[in-house]
């Protein structure tokens, strides 16, 4: 339930969000299959995660959905219809049924929370929608990455309100965003007051059936014929964890599906179907602190753009289960992994390596292409000890001495031939220049070059620095 900080991942987010809008075949080609069979079953032996259950979307239909390895102790087979606990993945459905409610016309998302629930700090002041965006400042009731000593005893939805959500609110609402199961538990019950029947029910009437999607509550989905939640003490073996006592979950994170079930709600995202169109873009509207600032998250789903590729994302960690969810709407295409261990960051190097796989490559710019080819040739001369000094500014210029000429070449020659000679970041303005960095490799050593040249294709070259940095 509890997903592992979605912006502290080096990850997961900016290597999973590669490549640009194309045309591209629906189906996955044999090749692409192999591919992917080859990714997932590599990536459970090296990391001992037991299994993963994969959907994929492409072109606004689920092309491929697949179970790997062992789902639990007594299942000996992996099944693609085996439900995984989703855990915080299933936050956006707690916030599209508040949505649901505001279009019946029973609520508003600008209603306080004390209007429906009473008895939490600041309740009066507090708007349903801080709730669904963490920007409540109610304090989260399980940050830990581990099933902490009250999860062994059954709980209710009140019973964590009255532990957590009545201690002082860790700012005011609006003004900070810090990720609070306790705001979903909130939200779940205010769903459950106002539509009159249990939150699973509601889902299931508005949006699991229509869909055609087969959605439990994950404190039911314990037993021989579910996966299990496993776990590693540090780097010690894989065990079967202890799932936690019923309630902990709740609209925080209360749903068991499958990776295929999960997908056909990617494709109604990416079909504008079952909610109305506003809805979706409320949902995906990164909401905006009282500063002004924000940091993507939207309401149950983080939001962005990253190398031109448009992502709607969550993850989800539970007892022993972690799963990642992500969207690209303007591509129609969708990666869905759910893993049976919280041991591991297998379940995003697996979508990582999907997204490689399923999507084209982002198009090179031409600016950056023409600058690395000038770049590369500057380095090529530098390494032999001569300069075209043409394509220097005057301060450049004036900076390759002979003697920094002569540092250059002792230094860059021994190191042989390049690995790699790669453009790091983006191409960004400063004090009238182009700064574009680039990561030179070789065998035994990573090198760092710095530079800035005049804007335009003929630019001149106004700094050229190496240095060594870390792999």
């Amino acid at each position: 339930m509890t997903p592992r900080p979605l912006f502290a991942r080096p990850l997961l987010t900016l290597a999973l969000l590669t490549a640009a809008p194309a045309a591209y075949a629906q189906a996955l080609t044999p090749a692409e299959t192999t591919q992917v069979d080859t990714l997932v079953t590599k990536t459970l032996a090296k990391t001992g995660v037991p299994s993963a259950s994969i959907a994929i979307v492409r072109c606004g239909e689920i092309v491929f959905a697949k179970a790997y390895g062992k789902q639990s102790e007594t299942m000996k087979t992996a099944n693609t219809d085996a439900p995984y606990q989703i855990a915080s993945v299933s936050k956006q459905f707690t916030a599209a049924a508040l949505l649901l409610l505001e279009n019946e016309g029973k609520l508003s998302l600008d209603d306080k929370v004390s209007k429906y629930v009473p008895g939490i700090t600041g309740g009066d002041t507090i708007a349903l929608r801080q709730l669904l965006s963490h920007t409540s400042g109610l304090q989260d009731y399980w940050p830990q990455d581990y099933s902490f000593k009250a999860m062994a005893t059954p709980v209710t939805p009140q019973g964590i309100v009255d532990r957590w959500a009545k201690k002082p609110l860790d700012f005011a609402p609006g003004e900070q965003w810090q990720y609070s199961n306790t705001g979903y538990v909130v939200a779940g019950m205010i769903v459950e007051k106002v539509a009159g029947e249990p939150l699973l029910s509601y889902l299931d009437r508005k949006i699991f059936k229509p869909l055609g999607i087969k959605a439990i509550d994950q404190d039911l989905a314990i037993g021989k014929t579910f996966p299990q939640g496993y776990g590693r003490n540090a780097l010690g073996p894989v065990r079967v964890t202890t799932p936690a006592a019923a309630g902990w979950l709740f609209a925080a994170g209360e749903l068991a599906m499958s990776a295929r079930d999960l997908a056909k709600w990617n494709v109604a995202r990416l079909n504008r179907s079952i909610l109305p169109a506003e809805d979706w873009a409320a949902q995906e509207t990164a909401v905006r602190l009282t500063d002004g600032s924000t940091n993507g998250y939207g309401l149950g789903v983080s939001t962005g753009t990253a190398n031109g590729r448009r992502y709607v994302e969550h993850s989800g960690e539970a007892v022993g289960f972690l799963s990642e969810n992500i969207v690209y709407p303007d591509d129609k295409a969708a990666v869905t992994v759910l893993t049976n261990t919280w041991s591991s960051d297998a379940f995003t190097q697996i979508a990582q390596d999907i997204v490689k796989t399923i999507l084209p490559p982002p198009p090179a710019d031409a600016a950056d292409t023409a600058a690395a080819t000038k770049v590369r040739a500057v380095f090529d001369q530098l390494r032999g000890g001569t300069l075209d000094r043409s394509q220097l500014t005057e301060d450049a210029d004036f900076y390759f001495t002979p003697v920094v000429l002569a540092d250059f070449k002792a230094s860059l020659a021994p190191l042989g031939e390049t690995a790699t000679f790669v453009q790091t970041g983006k191409a960004r303005l400063r004090g009238g220049f182009v700064n574009r960095n680039y990561r030179v490799t070789y065998a035994e050593k990573t090198l760092s070059v710095s530079t800035y040249a005049e804007p335009g294709d003929g630019g001149r070259i106004e700094q050229f620095l190496v240095n060594e940095t870390q792999k």
